[in-house]
């Protein structure tokens, strides 16, 4: 059902658009719910919940991204009533961005724009080694390192034994990840990234220019990966900028 995919919005039965927000690994739609206040009332912005966290901890979570695409689009298909454009930050960006051709080539429309953050482009080799494969205590240092991981998950051992699951298996999509087969999207690409991000240069968000037949832009903000927790209001007057009229209720 939608329902499980994405959380509700108030904005849902006024909205001119919907915004599907994809999180980084490890990530859930508690990141995006202030969204929902911020863009109201003119975007329905929905975060999508994958399986193995927040209420669908218990479900078994994906490892690979052609596994995940299938169940996730059929998910969505009742949401797509209306206008609708996608972001995603880090993974989440790489999840979009198929998810934005699965749904290009079932025939359910295409997305007005996609809006891709803090990850290089999915043509473009990784340059940082594996982490998924490690060792339990090795991976949850090195991820705790990286600054993503919430310290109320970090400081209680139950907490953070719930959620290794879900983000090891977010870190190996991620890092198995190539891109599947299909063609170019049509619809306005945005990349955005933090000017301190360690995982993903300059160079390399401007290769998402080579997923699309539409138009491009690169946007650099102040912060690191994780800029989304502190500078989130470039991002949206972007999204708001890019969407335009087409958000109006």
């Amino acid at each position: 059902m939608a329902e499980t995919w994405t959380t509700d919005s108030a904005g849902a039965d006024t909205a001119g658009v919907r915004l599907f927000c994809f999180a980084h690994a490890g990530g859930g739609a508690a990141a995006f719910r202030p969204w929902q206040r911020r863009l109201a009332p003119s975007v329905d912005v929905r975060p999508v919940l994958l399986p193995g966290r927040e209420t669908r901890l218990r479900e078994k979570p994906y490892r690979r991204m052609a596994e995940l695409l299938g169940p996730l689009c059929d998910g969505l298909l009742p949401l797509l009533d209306r206008p609708f454009a996608l972001f995603g930050h880090s993974l989440g960006a790489a999840v979009a961005y198929e998810t934005a051709r699965e749904i290009t080539a079932r025939g359910w429309g295409e997305p007005l724009h996609l809006f891709v953050s803090a990850r290089r482009a999915p043509h473009l080799p990784a340059r940082l080694p594996p982490l998924h494969d490690l060792p339990e205590e090795e991976f949850l240092t090195a991820v705790a390192r990286m600054g993503g991981t919430p310290p109320e998950v970090l400081e209680h051992p139950g907490l953070l034994k719930a959620f290794a699951t879900a983000l090891r298996a977010d870190f190996e999509m991620h890092e198995t990840y190539v891109p599947l087969p299909g063609g170019l999207l049509a619809c306005p690409v945005t990349a955005l990234v933090g000017a301190r991000d360690p995982q993903a240069g300059t160079d390399e968000m401007a290769g998402w220019r080579d997923t699309t037949r539409g138009a491009f832009a690169l946007r650099v903000v102040e912060g690191d990966h994780f800029y989304l927790r502190e500078a989130a209001g470039e991002p949206l007057a972007t999204i708001r900028d890019e969407l335009g009229a087409v958000a109006r209720p």
